[in-house]
């Protein structure tokens, strides 16, 4: 039987009319049921009631009984019974309700709602919310309107139904959906029934927005500065701006106050970072901090940044930090630059020094450093230019002015797939202004040398069945020739150039020194040999093998240090990498000398990672006379819900331990537990020991030290188990 009535469809539309027409073409009619439909008024669509019973009762009322539903596009009010008043526009619901808005529900006994100003209470409500992925219960839901509602002697966790391994209870909590925040009144945070944290006050995000608010406290303790606190404050200032404020008491030293303050605009962005610390009582002194880095965007190519960092004492970070980035910095940049991009050519100019964390080192200043590059193809031809200019300023040492500049052209012959032929030629030019600080007299100088160079080489490839896989394999020889001639340099001074590392970058390069201080002479072929096995259905690289070496035709002679030897064979390089599985892949390379019948320079590393959580790595290093060290790491599962994470940086040159860290984690559904221990060398004589010790609620609170940047610096393909990503903060306390 079908029923039309007017009136309640009226007030249905008004009710729910704020959603968009999802189910208006279905037409719910069911035979075993009774059904109602109402016609729209004017520009509006339809709301839907079923029932297996539908009567009118007194005056103004309408009764719909058994498996009642009230539904607009995607919210529904579901009941035993629904009592709906014409005159008043109230519902009154009773026995199994349910009220769906936006993936979010509210179940209970017995609830009363205005249609019209959907004003309203609810008895004994059970809750989800779809933003955060919780759920909780109350005494009472007072529904102020569709996205505001106040609860009475509420819980909230955000642990699966039927798990309550945490939960936050409240005298009275309040959820504005407009804002998705909830705000809690007298709450305590229980975990495994034992009470851990309480407030007079919290709010927190119901979805994964930032929001404003005192954090997690930070607690911690280290040998030197005594038990720590940390209480930071997050202020969310505007969409593109936030502010974090971190007090942090330490027993031994005082209060350290950390300061952050993050902007992002369409034309610039940046961050400025001042901790202060005023009277230091183990040290006597003020100590601070301060960092601003600046981007921005002036116009068409025209840009510019500020990096600016400095400390008030050279231990500033070994004493307060304990990240080992922080505490094995021996410089800080304090630099300022203007760029211009004009597609085929650019220019910078900037001003640059540097704070020494090492004692009675003072690293020179460019003041300031123009440099000015192009490159332009003209009829197939390669033309470049970079230059240079720089002046270098030393409170002590030389003072100079130094021009460098490098024009070349270079033409492909050959220019093919399968084989290559380019030869090039430069002039590099350097002159010298000397200025103060000279106490050897020495005169304005210059160096100007020709640079010829030809770069060649083919690649053969076949297919290859291997092990019941279809793959490419390639051969690619390479022949790179230089020839730049003698001219001696020993009355030039050097200000920040040095001799290149020997790699496979360096071999195919035309000047064995860095900087423009020292241009070396060559006349010299490098031979090199790469293999490669490819997949043929996805190109991977599951194997690359590389061989190289340098044959001079003359002895070098301009160097900056003595050479170990003379001949005119350079050392065998040699290198191995590849993706053996899709679970196993490694990647070395070795220096070996023949002339000494030695190894010079080996590392080797290998990574296995299975699946999410469990990942294995192995390193080795070996520099002769210099380190020999081995690096492992893992995150691997244990039993049950446990995870082990370790690393171990062993020095076998020294014998001793350069870093470790060894952790526990625990993962539940909605919480995870980590404890984890880390050491590490911050001077010679010295090392920092400290204990991370967390408890993390999923999406709601983090109690205790966080080790989670320590773990993803010293674990490679560290994983956070789980794995819901949080926005900063992911909640606040007050």
């Amino acid at each position: 039987m079908r029923f039309r009535l007017k009136p309640i469809a009226f007030t249905l539309l008004c009710t729910f009319a704020h959603h968009a027409a999802a189910d208006t073409g279905l037409p719910a009619l069911r035979m075993d049921r009774t059904f109602m439909a109402m016609d729209p008024p004017t520009q509006e669509t339809p709301s839907f009631v079923e029932a297996d019973h539908l009567e009118g009762k007194k005056e103004n009322q309408i009764e719909a009984t058994g498996n009642a539903i009230l539904r607009k596009h995607g919210q529904s009010l579901r009941a035993d019974r629904l009592l709906y008043f014409q005159d008043t526009q109230d519902v009154d619901a009773q026995d199994s309700v349910v009220l769906e808005q936006g993936g979010s529900t509210m179940s209970g006994p017995h609830l009363k709602l205005n249609l019209d100003t959907s004003i309203g209470t609810m008895e004994q409500p059970v809750f989800y919310l779809a933003e955060s992925d919780g759920r909780g219960s109350a005494d009472v839901m007072h529904i102020q309107d569709k996205q505001h509602y106040t609860l009475d002697n509420a819980t909230y966790t955000t642990c699966p139904a039927d798990n309550q391994d945490w939960l936050l209870k409240m005298s009275g909590l309040e959820i504005d959906r407009d804002r998705q925040i909830g705000t809690a009144h007298h709450a305590w945070v229980e975990f495994m029934g034992a009470p851990i944290l309480y407030s007079p006050w919290m709010d927190f995000p119901l979805s994964k927005q930032r929001k404003s608010g005192f954090l997690s406290p930070v607690f911690g303790n280290t040998i030197i500065s005594g038990r720590e606190l940390t209480l930071p404050y997050y202020w969310n200032i505007a969409p593109n701006r936030d502010a974090t404020i971190a007090p942090r008491v330490m027993t031994n030293r005082g209060m350290l106050l950390y300061n952050e303050f993050r902007y992002l605009e369409p034309a610039y962005s940046g961050e400025i970072h001042l901790d202060v610390l005023p009277n230091d009582k183990l040290t006597k002194q003020n100590r601070r901090r301060m960092a601003l880095q600046h981007n921005q965007t002036i116009a068409g190519g025209l840009s510019g940044s500020v990096n600016l960092n400095s400390v008030s004492d050279d231990g500033y970070f070994q004493d307060l930090s304990n990240s080992t980035d922080l505490t094995s910095q021996s410089s800080l940049l304090q630099d300022v630059a203007l760029n211009y991009n004009a597609g085929w050519w650019n220019a910078s100019g900037r001003v640059q020094r540097y704070q020494s964390l090492i004692p009675n080192s003072t690293p020179y200043k460019r003041l300031p450093q123009l440099t000015l590059n192009a490159n332009q193809r003209y009829a197939d031809a390669n033309l470049m230019f970079a230059g240079e200019y720089v002046d270098f300023a030393h409170p002590t040492a030389l003072n100079a002015k130094r021009l460098a500049t490098n024009v070349s052209a270079s033409y492909p012959l050959v220019n093919d797939p399968a084989f290559y032929l380019t030869p090039k030629v430069a002039l590099r030019s350097t002159y010298y202004t000397i200025g103060a600080n000279n106490p050897g007299a020495l005169p304005n100088a210059s160096r100007t040398l020709p640079l010829y160079s030809v770069d060649s080489g083919v690649s053969f490839e076949r297919d290859w069945k291997l092990f019941g896989g279809d793959y490419l394999h390639t051969l690619e020889p390479r022949a790179f020739y230089v020839y730049v001639p003698y001219k001696n340099q020993d009355s030039l001074p050097v200000f920040d150039s040095g001799q290149a590392g020997f790699d496979f970058t360096q071999i195919f390069s035309e000047n064995r020194f860095v900087g423009n201080d020292r241009v070396g002479d060559a006349n010299h072929i490098t031979l090199a040999l790469t293999s490669r096995l490819l997949e043929q259905a996805n190109g991977r690289e599951r194997l690359k093998l590389m061989v190289g070496e340098r044959f001079s035709f003359k002895t070098p002679q301009v160097n900056l240090t003595t050479p170990a030897t003379t001949t005119n064979k350079s050392d065998v390089l040699l290198a191995a990498a590849g993706q053996l599985t899709d679970k196993l892949d490694f990647d070395s390379a070795l220096q070996y000398d023949p002339n000494l019948s030695h190894t010079q320079n080996y590392n080797a590393t290998a990574h296995y990672r299975s699946e999410v959580g469990k990942t294995l790595n192995l390193g080795y290093r070996f520099s002769r006379n210099t380190l020999r060290q081995s690096d492992i790491s893992a995150q691997w599962p244990l039993f049950n819900r446990w995870h082990a994470v370790a690393r171990w940086n062993y020095s076998m040159q020294d014998r001793k331990t350069l870093e470790s860290i060894v952790g526990l984690e625990y993962n539940r559904s909605c919480w995870t537990f980590r404890v984890v221990a880390q050491r590490f060398v911050v001077a010679a004589q010295q090392a920092t020991t400290g204990i991370f010790v967390q408890l993390e609620l999923n999406d709601f609170v983090s109690v205790g030290v966080d080790p989670l940047p320590a773990l993803k610096t010293n674990v490679p393909s560290y994983t956070k188990l789980n794995i819901k990503p949080t926005s900063k903060p992911s909640s606040v306390l007050r």
